[in-house]
């Protein structure tokens, strides 16, 4: 007698899992935000200064958003993305190619928790709505500090839920009925954007999470809530001595 081995859903925050939604991620990201994120990203590389002809890292880099920001607002740049899903990289790698943007990124599949990367690498480092999916987000912290540079800075965006009655009853209704409907809808992935709903919510707050950025080594320079605290970006600063 034969059988079929069951199929067992990927395991959340993998890379399989982001590899089901990678041709579709980007779309949801700007119907889902409905367009917000871009400014967010941009506020997260403005607040790294960088110097000229930066060498930046960005973590769980995805289809390369950030990655691209960075070099088209800072032509001296150069950037390596890593991820642990490689089709979200293949889509990334797609982007950059036709952006004629291959000489300055390069991606390459890479784990936040070991960082492929010799001590102090780079001059600045960035995760956007990755942090969250790190099984060890400590390790993950200590990781991006470790490849810093004195001087350089970690800049996080992560979502979050905004504070107050009313804002807070909108995002909840938001992200517990709204994004999981639209991702099966538009997706096709009702899992992952369920996933996406529940990560979100079990996030520390803001407050929480910084110190925790600072027993990782990092000085903090700013928490700053953007859109009434649908997002946070944290800035980090490694010390000179």
């Amino acid at each position: 007698m034969t059988g079929t081995a069951l199929q067992q859903p990927p395991r959340p925050g993998s890379g399989e899992m982001f590899d089901a939604i990678a041709e579709r991620y980007d779309r949801m990201n700007r119907i889902l935000s409905l367009g917000i994120d871009r400014g967010w990203r941009r506020r997260a590389i403005e607040a790294l200064r960088l110097p000229d002809g930066a060498q930046v890292l960005d973590v769980a880099c995805g289809t390369a958003d950030v990655a691209i920001d960075v070099v088209r607002r800072h032509p001296d740049a150069t950037v390596i993305g890593v991820d642990v899903s490689r089709r979200m990289l293949e889509v990334g790698q797609a982007k950059v190619e036709r952006l004629g943007l291959g000489q300055r990124v390069t991606l390459q599949y890479g784990d936040a928790q070991a960082l492929p990367f010799e001590d102090g690498a780079f001059d600045a480092c960035t995760i956007a709505f990755g942090i969250r999916n790190v099984p060890d987000r400590d390790q993950g912290l200590r990781e991006m500090r470790r490849v810093l540079r004195p001087g350089g800075r970690l800049a996080v965006l992560e979502l979050g839920t905004p504070q107050g009655w009313l804002l807070g009853w909108g995002a909840r209704l938001h992200l517990r009925v709204l994004v999981p409907r639209l991702g099966a809808w538009l997706a096709g992935a009702p899992r992952e954007y369920r996933y996406l709903q529940q990560s979100i919510e079990a996030f520390p707050p803001p407050g929480v999470f910084a110190a925790r950025m600072r027993a990782a080594g990092f000085e903090i320079e700013q928490v700053v809530p953007l859109t009434f605290g649908a997002c946070n970006l944290y800035v980090g600063r490694v010390g000179e001595s």
